[in-house]
């Protein structure tokens, strides 16, 4: 109630321990062509061994993204990775004349799909992968009966004959480009019902198409009913399936992780690129406003000045950043050598300095720059390449002997010379544009009078301080009171805070100067006092 009418006691909480939160800095992003996995979703992998469980292996001819995302993977440990598609589709086990394969995208899209003429199974996700694929379903009536040698040798996989109206589903990597052995059991499940509705003892579903499809990572069941009758084991050889690469990788970044309210991404790898393509990617990070996004040179590129002509067409913007790495990297996968982009590396800096530093420091040098896993590269730039590139915002990958392959700059593509244009101060303040503002979510529909002003400089204050002494910023000041919040300002339902920041500045260049004296001559002398 809002007043007492009558004597008595009415007790109200006021919070005001707000403080300013912490915010991520280290998490990558990568659309790409990869094998397998789903399509059109963004899926959190935390290492190299989680991205090929969820993605697939490289194959000699689809490598570039993956490898791309596992040079990130060396440093940091959160990368959202989003799988493009052209007109590929996924295997499936049906056999009518005229059927056409369907392309199942992630469980939301197999969800909304009416499905004909696909068989009894389809691929759980499209590419020429699923090819590999084979389900047999040995039944009641064939166990023991089924003398076929293939038969005896599956129904070796359980202890004892389904019950009637069941079946045991084996799940197999017929060719072998799965796991490298052909005929290797990838799952099994025993006992499942062809009934709909059929109950396990502890309430949970038996019923076949409930079961594959809720934890089967290889196959979703398809538009044709299992048979639980039959005196010999069912196979199902998928085929199909093929693989077709999105025609625009760079397209992908902006319906991926264009939305930065969804979706928190800091670190946006765009790999070996083409200019116009690099300009794509770069305006999804400028767009956002809270994260970077990184590009290398295309492939092709074999040296400074073709790396120059590149980024000569690159918008200005110190939400990107480019680097001359095109490098040589060892695909343990297929035993062979690969040249990719850096840009992966050069992201997984950055998550690593966040790690070892904080995101306001620069990822380059010999302290934090040195890259990891890298044969060779394209071009090694010499001093002169060097400065012709950082002239041009590229920030040269550089090999110097017995101290490794740096990254031996640390410039935004901003052309405009500013603060911004050095990587640690536009992470500094994407750093305090996040969570500064989502801080001052709280402070919408509150009223704009001294207490909430107060309130919020208290709230910003504190936080400040602290960046100031882990080195981000060398002096702030908070203004937000009469002087910036007139009587318009109120009137109209708006809030003024102005935030003046001194950003920390990287060493770039290093002068020393050595003087020889005489003997007989006193330092002060020289130096002064």
């Amino acid at each position: 109630m809002a007043f007492l009418v009558s004597p008595g006691v009415e007790v109200k909480e006021i919070d005001l321990t707000s403080v300013v939160p912490a915010v991520s800095t280290s998490i990558g992003a990568v659309a790409g062509h990869f094998r397998w996995g789903p399509v059109e979703e963004v899926v959190t992998v935390g290492s190299e061994k989680e991205l090929v469980n969820k993605f697939g292996e490289p194959s000699a001819t689809i490598y570039n993204d993956f490898l791309n995302a596992a040079s990130f993977l060396q440093y940091g440990n959160n990368l959202k990775v989003y799988r493009g598609v052209g007109a590929a589709v996924n295997a499936d086990s049906g056999t009518d004349s005229g059927d056409a394969n369907v392309l199942v995208k992630n469980e939301d899209h197999y969800d909304s799909l009416t499905l004909t003429g696909t068989g009894e199974f389809i691929a759980k996700y499209p590419g020429a992968l699923g090819n590999s694929l084979k389900v047999v379903v040995i039944k009641n009536t064939s166990w023991g009966v089924d003398s076929d040698a293939a038969s005896v040798s599956w129904q070796g996989q359980f202890d004892i004959a389904p019950d009637a109206g069941e079946v045991h589903v084996l799940v197999l990597d017929e060719d072998g480009d799965i796991s490298g052995s052909a005929n290797t059991v990838l799952e099994k499940f025993a006992n499942l019902s062809v009934t709909a509705g059929a109950k396990n003892d502890d309430g949970s579903s038996k019923y076949i198409n409930d079961v594959i499809n809720r934890t089967s990572k290889w196959v979703w069941v398809g538009s044709d009913a299992v048979s639980a009758t039959g005196t010999d084991d069912d196979e199902f050889t998928l085929s199909g399936g093929t693989d077709v690469a999105p025609s625009s990788v760079a397209a992908l970044y902006s319906s991926a992780f264009g939305d930065s309210e969804t979706l928190d991404v800091n670190l946006i790898i765009g790999g070996a690129v083409s200019s116009t393509d690099a300009n794509t990617i770069i305006a999804v990070a400028a767009a956002r406003k809270d994260c970077v996004a990184f590009v290398s040179p295309p492939i092709a590129t074999a040296d400074a000045a073709a790396t120059k002509t590149w980024a000569d067409s690159i918008n200005s913007s110190s939400y990107g950043v480019l680097d001359s790495g095109v490098i040589y990297v060892y695909d343990k996968y297929n035993d062979a050598y690969r040249w990719i982009g850096n840009a992966g590396n050069t992201a997984g800096l950055c998550a690593y300095t966040d790690g070892v530093a904080d995101a306001w420091f620069s990822p380059a040098g010999f302290t934090r720059g040195v890259i990891r896993g890298v044969t060779k590269l394209k071009f090694n730039p010499t001093q002169a390449e060097r400065d012709t590139l950082y002239k041009a915002r590229v920030n040269p990958i550089a090999s110097f002997p017995g101290q490794g392959i740096v990254l031996y700059g640390d410039k935004t593509a901003q052309s405009k010379p500013s603060a911004f244009d050095r990587i640690n101060v536009r992470r500094l303040f994407i750093t305090m544009e996040k969570a500064i503002s989502t801080a001052a979510k709280f402070q919408l529909f509150e009223f704009n009078d001294e207490f909430t002003r107060a309130q919020f400089r208290n709230l910003v204050e504190p936080f400040l301080r602290d960046i100031q002494g882990r080195r981000g910023i060398t002096d702030f000041a908070v203004v937000c009171d009469e002087t910036n919040n007139t009587g318009e300002v109120i009137d109209s339902n708006r809030f003024v805070a102005d935030i003046f920041v001194k950003p920390a500045r990287s060493i770039n260049f290093i002068t020393l100067n050595f003087i020889a004296t005489r003997t007989g001559v006193e330092f002060s002398e020289v130096v002064g006092q």
